[in-house]
Order: structure tokens, then C-alpha cells, then sequence
């Protein structure tokens, strides 16, 4: 057995580079020191025989020397030394000097400092030697009736486990533990006691707890604990006594512990369905997330409550309180707040739609006068989306949401203003009866936008949806307000030259002296105007754009100008008036073009924006109806398809998730009866304690594939060969931030091999966590050797090493054999994720490590081959399935995916198909993976070069 399957009480801390004393040395030490330098020499034997030193020398010493002692120290480690020390002769019989030890212990039992009763009955519960036991058990039961709780609490610790590990000693221990609780007033001796009962005998502990059913919120939150376990144990292995504790159960979610709720109302739900059980449930929980100031507690409960989302029948009852579950909103958490909208909107129905929305309005409006936060923008943005999917669902909601979002279209923030903008111009399209209003609304906050893409838009959704000729008129005036004086170079020039407005004053400064570097005196007089102090965000904002050398936008602009004139001109009759409006819009170009190519911006325009502004100026001189058509029909009609698309996409993963989550029952299906099923059958109801146990031991039960190689043995690598001296084989178990290795080491000699030991040393984010014993492998035995490694990051990690062993008799030096390298595999740590296009480009461009691997496959279909990448490096695709649907010879399509330590993956496949080679011919192209670290660029990369070589067809 190695070190890492023994059950371990004692960790102790030694510093490697201390040269370890001699037993002479230690034996001098113990004999005639002083109290202090006889504990020391006792820390160092305790080190000693932890690392595998024997010392038999040194326990008689111990025994005469140490143990009278009444120093408390000493009595403490001493508990420690008797606890590692090898208590049984190789034959397997207990040693001698063993007795002396037993005795002093049954005097440390009646000692009258409680202290020293209480550490030595929790020495006894690590014993495993039952003749030392049994001259102890009249000390250990005298020991209830002690007047401190720490030994009486202690006591019945001792006397479970020599109960469960041998009962013959104490055969009357329950009917002992009951009478001791019954009267028992401490409540950490009665949670012991309880605890006891509920593993050795049920039928007590329900007894007791029949008795004082109505007593339990009087408890303690630690004995209430074990109550709630016992009920759920008892419930499921006998679901007729439900009705019985179920009442139970609904008290302690009223109890004052966090803890006691927390279980209790895990317990209830899996107890009952009924809708006032689920709702008490998850109201409890709702409570907890408000109360609780750890964020981390608040993602757990919240967790709980998404898990009680995804039951149909729960569903229902949760949309009653969603108001309820809004309050979590409070949190200033960013992960929290989103996942709570995200758990709101998904509850969201007709019947709370709108005090849904006048929740989300109020907090939309709270970060605009909060005082700038890093999250803040995020959560306006989280609040956005929110208000924008419940407006797309339920189209009523819109006119109430729309004028509150449009405010924030002058957001500092770009982000949550694009947000705004995106979902402005998806309610402009679909609903007809709001264009009034949202028209009327842009046109009051355009001239405050701040963001030159936010403007953008802002132009194309005035250009495409002004209706109306007074509507076409305040755009044209908005544009000019927003453009300045033109001609504008002109004007820049005038300004630069320093000829004043009539409105500019002249101010003469107080006249200053200044001194020279010859000692003279130089006299300035200050004459200013108010030109020079004039700032340049006091430009109006489309003329500081078009200045600052961004001419997209003037582009935008001359289409929005196009469109709206060609439209004036179909609405109003007059020529004069039309020519007016026509020649006023290629004005504007016209000058936009002739600063443009002037010196002043700071850029000069692009050839792309000249041809478009130009081909607009075109348009206008001829105004031919098929331009017109395509001006003021087809762009909207190329709108439309986007969105409908994207409809059609949603649609189909919601359509998706709830085939998920509806559980259909075939007709031949077997049904089951719970009064007839036999206890052992009952895997349904797996026990959630034991569950939470085992994950908290990283032992988590999970369910075997039913493809044979995805089972474990797919995970056991070969570490030497079958020819070797010793064979091993290694079974990689990753458990999150933890790999364990168990190795299973074969002696294929006919020698005995001593000190047989495993070495290893990583490479990459890996970490060693302890370092394997050494082992003694009779001839052909076998043992398992497991060694635990921490993991810190996302990339490929290499544990290599080596056996090494000296064989028993032999005189040469030790032998080694070297093990193949195990290569961990990064899949276990990436899990596809989605984000949005607009966050994508952002981390694209943000993220500084870039690989670009190029395909080298002998797939021939396009498709195939991207389904290929996404199951080899379990990235999830963003691109929608109908812009990869269809054949064209090439193929584009972002994939995302994060790592459970929080990093970020994006890739982009490029890929085609030369169709000049012919039908057969392979997949060509290039794929590129961007992420914050080069280990996890790098690790893709390899992982992509690895799946593509093994693919066969």
C-alpha cells in the first residue's frame, strides 16, 4: 500500500536540505536532555520513520525515558509517534513493549486535565490493534459521564470507531450512544452521538428523533445538519416514510444556519415534486443569494436553481418567482448578475414579461448614475441584450423599452451603445408600428453620439427608415448641424488664418514681464481670442471625424444622403424643391471629397470612400429607377434575410434544448414501481451525500460511454516494455485541476527487488505534488504506485522518469529502467463555449499569440472536415449552420472554446477545395488559433497537426 492509498491524519512540514541525525545522536538526546531538547529529538524520529526509517532501537527509550513525562507538548507528539510507529513484530504479532505503552494510556484516560483525556480518545480512533483496545474500553466508557464536552464528545467518537472496526469490544455500543444522547444537553456531543446512531443503528436514531421531531429548529445548525442527512437517507431507502419527516424538512428551511437551508432544501426537492415543496425550495435558495456575501456561495445556490430549471414540471413554478430571483440583481458580481439574467430570461413568459421589463429599465437607468465602475459597462450591456432577446419575443414589451435605450445611444461606452444600436435596428425592421418612434428618438440624440461606428449606423437607420418628408427634412438639418459651415475647407482655412467671427471676443491679457538669459527685460502683451482656447471636441461631431481623417463615415453618409433624396424626390412634387434637396445633398459630398484631398485631416481619404461618394454624387446627377430600386428596396430586403436568419438559428437551438430537456418514453419501454423495485435496483436515486462526497474526493462517478474505447482502458499508456525487468503501465485519471497516475509496476524477475522506486519530473504547467515510496516486489509480484500532479494551465504537459530498484543480494549498483514519456492531454481541459461575433474580433485583435497551422489532410469534403477539427479539439463552431450550408469549393468559420481555468481559444478555418485537381482531390487551406498564452496557441496547434495525420478514410 502506497503512501497515497494510506488514510492519512498526520501532514508534517520538514525542509528537504537538513542532514538527517544519526540514531546514537537521537537515542543521547531522548535519554538526557531537557523537556525542550527531548521534544526536538522526537520531531526528528517522527520525521524519520514517516520517511521509512524503522528505528526499532530507539522505542524502548521512548517507552522508559518519554513517556512518564507530563509535559503536554511531548504528550501530543507522543500520540503522533504512536500512532506511525510499527506496532507488530514481521510475523504479525504485537510487541511486547507494547503493554507499557497500552498502560500509560489507560492513565492519560482518568488524568485529570481534560485536555489530555480528550486528545488521547482521538488517538484511539486511528488505532487499529484490538488487544491494545480491550484493557482500554472500561477508561473509554467511563469517559461519557466526564463533566467536559470535549472528552464526552471525543468518547463517542472513540466508541464508534471501535464499534465499526470491532464490535466484539463493545457490542452494547447503540443502546449505550442512545441512553448518552437522550440525555445529553451539548450539542456537539449530541451531533456525534446522532451521527453514531445514523451508521450503526437506524432504527435508534429515528427512535430519538420521533421523540423531539418538534424540538429540531431548537437545535444546533451542526446537529440539524446530520438530521437533514438522515431523513434523506431514510426517505429514499423507504419512501413510505416521507410523509412522515417531510414536515420536518419544511422547518429547517426556516433555520438560522446557511448550511442547514442550503441541505435542507436540497433535500426536499429530491424528496418531493410538488409544486409548493419546489417553491418553498427555491424561494429558500433565492433568500440564500440575497444573503450570502461570498460570491462563490451565490454561484453554487444559483447553480441549483438552474438545475431545478431544467425539470418541465419545475419550470412552471419557478416563472412565479422571477421577480424574486431579479432581487439577486443587488450583487455587484459581475458573473453572478449574468447568470441570473441569463436564468430570468430563460423563465420569462407572457404572464411576467412586463414587470420583467420595468425591473431591467430601472437598473438600465441605476448605471447610468452610478459612479463609473470596470463592470459597470458590462452589465449595462448584459442588461441590453436582456431588454433586446425580451423585445424580440414578446414585440409588445418594445415601445416601453425602446425610448430608454436609445439615451444611452450617446454612451462614452462604444460596446453597450453598439448593443443598443444592433437591437434599434432589428425593432425598426420588424415592427412597423414603432418606426415613428424610433425615427422621432434618433433624431433627438443624434447630434450627442460620440462614437464614430455608433454614428455609422445611426446614419444608415435614418437614411433607410426617414419615411416622411418632414422626417428627410430633419435628417438634412441634423447632418448639417452635425457637419458645420461648409464649404469646409474653406472655413478650416479662414479659421486657421485667424479671421474672427463677429461673435468671437478679443481679450487683452495683463501685460507680463519676462526676463531674457542676458538679464534684459522683454515685455508680452497677451492678446487672445477665443479661437485658440477653443477645444476640438467643440467641433460639431461629423466635421471633428471627417477632420480626424476617419472618412468611412463620410461614406456612410453620402448613402444615407442618396437615399434619403431619391426618396424626397419620389414624395414631393415640386422640381424646384426637389432639385433644391438633390443639389444640397451632392453639396455636401462634394465638400466632404474636397477636404478629402485637401492637407488639413490628419488622414488623407481612401480610394474606396472617393469611389463611393462618387458613385453616390453619380446617382443623384442621373436618379435612374434601377438605382433607385436598388437603393431604397434592396438593401432593406438584404437586412431582412440577416434577421430572419438569425431567427431561424435561434429558434432551432431553442427547438434543440427543449427536445433535450422534454424526457420521451418509448412505447416498449419498461416501467418501474418503486413498491417493487429491489433496494439494490434503485439507480435512479443516486445518493446526493455520498455523490458530493466522492466529488469532493475527485473520485467522481462517471458514467462509462457506450463506445468501449472511451472507456478507461483508452486512458492506460505502456511505460516500458514487456521484455523489461520491470514492466509498468500507467492509468491517467484527470480530475479538474488534478491528474493522478496509477501505476501498475510488475516484477518480471525471479529476484526479489528492493527499493523499487518511482521517479518522475514534468515538463510544461505541471506540478509534483509528492514523491512515490519506495516499494520491496517479491519475484512475479505486482503492485500499484500512485502519484498526484497539480495542474496550472492550459498546454501540453510531459511527465517522463524512471524505475530504479537494486535486487536483493546482488553487489552491483542500482538499476534503472527508463519509462516512455506520458503526454497529458490538454482535451480533458477545453470545453466548447459561445460568444458573440462582436466579442470575437474583439479578443481577435486583443489577444497577442497567433499559430497558423496548415491543413495537411486527405479528407476531400469541405464539411466533413470541419466536423472533423471540431471533435478533435472540442472547440464549439460560431459561424451559423446556413452560412456553411451549400457547396462553393471554399469554406470560412470561426470556432471558440474557453478551458476550465478561464482562457479564451479562437481559431479560424480557412479552407478549400482546388477544383482544378479534380473531384478527388484534398482539403487545402489554413487554420489560425489566437489565445492570451502561446502554451494553449501552441497545445491547439500540435493537437490540430496530431488529428489531422491520423485521419484515415
Amino acid at each position: 500500500m502506497t503512501a497515497a492509498e494510506n488514510v492519512c491524519y498526520t501532514l508534517i512540514n520538514v525542509p528537504m536540505d537538513s542532514e538527517p541525525p544519526s540514531e546514537i545522536s537521537l537515542k543521547n538526546d531522548l535519554e538526557k536532555g531537557d523537556v525542550k531538547l527531548k521534544t526536538e529529538a522526537l520531531k526528528k524520529v517522527i520525521i524519520m520513520i514517516l520517511n521509512g526509517e524503522k528505528l526499532p532501537g530507539l522505542l524502548m527509550t521512548i517507552i522508559r525515558f518519554v513517556l512518564p513525562l507530563q509535559d503536554h507538548t511531548i504528550k501530543k507528539l507522543l500520540l503522533v509517534f504512536w500512532e506511525i510507529v510499527p506496532k507488530t513484530t514481521p510475523d504479525g504479532r504485537l510487541l511486547h513493549e507494547m503493554i507499557l505503552v497500552c498502560d500509560a494510556y489507560r492513565k492519560d484516560l482518568q488524568h485529570p486535565n481534560e485536555f489530555i483525556r480528550g486528545s488521547t480518545l482521538r488517538f484511539l480512533c486511528k488505532l487499529k490493534e484490538a488487544e491494545l483496545l480491550e484493557p482500554l474500553m472500561p477508561a473509554i466508557r467511563a469517559c461519557l459521564e466526564h463533566r467536559h464536552s470535549y472528552v464526552r464528545r471525543n468518547a463517542v467518537l472513540a466508541i464508534y470507531t471501535i464499534y465499526r472496526n470491532f464490535e466484539h469490544l463493545i457490542p452494547d455500543a447503540p443502546e449505550l450512544i442512545h441512553d448518552f444522547l437522550v440525555n445529553e444537553k451539548d450539542a456537539s456531543c449530541k451531533r456525534n452521538a446522532f451521527m453514531m446512531l445514523i451508521h450503526a443503528d437506524q432504527d435508534r436514531a429515528l427512535d430519538y428523533l420521533s421523540t423531539c421531531i418538534d424540538q429540531v429548529q431548537t437545535f444546533g445548525d451542526i446537529l440539524q445538519l446530520v438530521i437533514v442527512e438522515l431523513i434523506y437517507k431514510v426517505c429514499h431507502a423507504n419512501p413510505s416514510e416521507r410523509a412522515r419527516f417531510i414536515r420536518c424538512i419544511y422547518n429547517l428551511l426556516q433555520s438560522s444556519s446557511p448550511a442547514v437551508k442550503y441541505e435542507a432544501a436540497g433535500t426536499l426537492v429530491t424528496l418531493s415534486s410538488a409544486p409548493t415543496a419546489i417553491k418553498a425550495a427555491a424561494q429558500c435558495y433565492i433568500d440564500l443569494i440575497i444573503k450570502e456575501s461570498d460570491n462563490n456561495v451565490k454561484l453554487i445556490v444559483l447553480d441549483r436553481l438552474i438545475e431545478l430549471k431544467e425539470h418541465p414540471a419545475h419550470e412552471r413554478v419557478l416563472q412565479d418567482l422571477v421577480m424574486d430571483i431579479l432581487r439577486v440583481l443587488s450583487t455587484p458580481d459581475l458573473e453572478v448578475r449574468k447568470k441570473t439574467l441569463q436564468l430570468a430570461l430563460d423563465l420569462v413568459s407572457s404572464r411576467n414579461v412586463e414587470e420583467l421589463v420595468i425591473v431591467l429599465k430601472k437598473e438600465v437607468i441605476k448605471t447610468n448614475n452610478v459612479s463609473e465602475h470596470e463592470d459597470t459597462d458590462k452589465y449595462r450591456q448584459l442588461l441590453v441584450r436582456t431588454l433586446h432577446s425580451c423585445s424580440v419575443r414578446f414585440p409588445d414589451m418594445a415601445a416601453n423599452v425602446i425610448p430608454v435605450l436609445m439615451e444611452f445611444l450617446s454612451d462614452s461606452n462604444e460596446a453597450a451603445a453598439a448593443d443598443v444600436l444592433e437591437f434599434v435596428r432589428e425593432a425598426i425592421q420588424r415592427f412597423d408600428n414603432l418606426r415613428m418612434l424610433i425615427v422621432e428618438k434618433m433624431l433627438e440624440v443624434f447630434h450627442a453620439i460620440k462614437s464614430v461606428k455608433i454614428y455609422r449606423g445611426a446614419l444608415w437607420i435614418l437614411g433607410e427608415y426617414c419615411s416622411t418628408k418632414e422626417d428627410i427634412q430633419s435628417v438634412m438639418t441634423e447632418v448639417r448641424r452635425s457637419l458645420g459651415e461648409i464649404p469646409i475647407v474653406e472655413s478650416e482655412i479662414k479659421k486657421e488664418a485667424g479671421e474672427l467671427k463677429p461673435e468671437e471676443e478679443i481679450t487683452v491679457g495683463p501685460v507680463q514681464k519676462l526676463v531674457t538669459e542676458m538679464g534684459t527685460y522683454a515685455t508680452q502683451s497677451a492678446l487672445s481670442s477665443s479661437r485658440p482656447t477653443k477645444k476640438e471636441e467643440d467641433r460639431p461631431p461629423l466635421r471633428g471625424f471627417l477632420l480626424d481623417g476617419d472618412f468611412f463615415v463620410a461614406a456612410s453618409l453620402a448613402t444615407t444622403l442618396t437615399k434619403i433624396a431619391l426618396r424626397y424626390v419620389a414624395l414631393v412634387q415640386e422640381k424646384k424643391k426637389q432639385n433644391s434637396f438633390v443639389a444640397e445633398a451632392m453639396l455636401l459630398m462634394a465638400t466632404i471629397l474636397h477636404l478629402g484631398k485637401s492637407s488639413l485631416p490628419k488622414k488623407p481619404i481612401t480610394d474606396d470612400d472617393v469611389d463611393r461618394i462618387s458613385l453616390c454624387l453619380k446617382v443623384l446627377s442621373e436618379c435612374s429607377p434601377l438605382m433607385n430600386d436598388i437603393f431604397n428596396k434592396e438593401c432593406r430586403q438584404s437586412l431582412s434575410h440577416m434577421l430572419s436568419a438569425k431567427l431561424e438559428e435561434e429558434k432551432l437551438s431553442q427547438k434543440k434544448e427543449s427536445e433535450k430537456r422534454n424526457v420521451t418514453v418509448q412505447p416498449d419501454d419498461p416501467i418501474s414501481f418503486m413498491q417493487l423495485t429491489a433496494k439494490n435496483e434503485m439507480n435512479c436515486k443516486e445518493d446526493q451525500f455520498q455523490l458530493s462526497l466522492l466529488a469532493a474526493m475527485g473520485n467522481t462517478q462517471r458514467k462509462e460511454a457506450a463506445d468501449p474505447l472511451a472507456s478507461k482502458l483508452n486512458k492506460v499508456t505502456q511505460l516500458t516494455g514487456f521484455s523489461d525487468p520491470v514492466y509498468a503501465e500507467a492509468y491517467v485519471h484527470v480530475n479538474q485541476y488534478d491528474i493522478v497516475l496509477d501505476v501498475l509496476v510488475v516484477n518480471q524477475t525471479s529476484d526479489t527487488l528492493q527499493n523499487c522506486t518511482l521517479e518522475l519530473a514534468t515538463l510544461g504547467d505541471l506540478k509534483l505534488v509528492e514523491k512515490p515510496s519506495p516499494l520491496t516486489l517479491a519475484p512475479h509480484d505486482f503492485a500499484n504506485i500512485k502519484a498526484n500532479v497539480k495542474v496550472a494551465s492550459t498546454e501540453n504537459g510531459i511527465i517522463f522518469g524512471n524505475i530504479v530498484y537494486d535486487v536483493s543480494g546482488a553487489a552491483s549498483d542500482r538499476n534503472c529502467v527508463v519509462l516512455s514519456d506520458i503526454h497529458i492531454d490538454i482535451m480533458d481541459y477545453i470545453q466548447p463555449a459561445t460568444c458573440t461575433d462582436a466579442e470575437f474580433r474583439q479578443m481577435w485583435a486583443e489577444f497577442e499569440w497567433e499559430n497558423k497551422v496548415t491543413v495537411n489532410t486527405n479528407m476531400i469534403d469541405l464539411n466533413d472536415y470541419l466536423q472533423h477539427i471540431l471533435k478533435s479539439t472540442n472547440m464549439k463552431c460560431l459561424t451559423p449552420e446556413k452560412a456553411l450550408s451549400g457547396y462553393c469549393g471554399f469554406m470560412a468559420a470561426n470556432l471558440y472554446a474557453r478551458s476550465i481555468f478561464g482562457e479564451d481559444a479562437l481559431a479560424n478555418v480557412s479552407i478549400e477545395k482546388p477544383i482544378h485537381q479534380g473531384p478527388d482531390a484534398a482539403v487545402t487551406g489554413h487554420i489560425r488559433i489566437r489565445a492570451k498564452s502561446q502554451g494553449m496557441a501552441l497545445s491547439l496547434g500540435d493537437k490540430i497537426n496530431l488529428s489531422q495525420k491520423k485521419t484515415s478514410i
